[in-house]
């Protein structure tokens, strides 16, 4: 499966930005999806997920209550809508597919978008 984020960009402090997450493929479907992010010389952080039936759902407390997952699979496509945004979420952010559960850690994502950068300033 490949998979292609983007929506990244520049945005002030307080504002919102929405990234997608195409995929290449039909099996899309079977597959839970997340959202990560890094910042150049820190590890990959878990961002959120949700499962392929988009029942199951799971957020990092630090961005829990601002961003908001979501997935179409007629479209096999996924979103992250981020309202809300302060300087600590400049990152870049990846997309990234899974193949049981709904995962956190990286290990356990089997595919990877290139990134997308986010940059929110103050």
């Amino acid at each position: 499966v490949q998979l292609q984020a983007s929506g990244g960009g520049l945005v002030q402090a307080g504002g919102s930005l929405r990234l997608s997450c195409a995929a290449s493929e039909r099996s899309f479907i079977n597959y839970a999806m997340g959202w990560f992010r890094q910042v150049l010389g820190k590890e990959r952080e878990f961002v959120a997920a949700i499962g392929w039936d988009s029942i199951s759902t799971d957020y990092s407390d630090s961005i829990k209550g601002r961003f908001t997952i979501s997935r179409d699979n007629a479209k096999n496509t996924v979103a992250l809508q981020m309202n809300n945004l302060e300087p600590e979420d400049t990152a870049v952010y990846f997309c990234a597919a899974a193949r049981w559960g709904v995962p956190r850690t990286v290990a356990e994502y089997r595919y990877w978008g290139q990134g997308t950068q986010v940059t929110v300033s103050s």
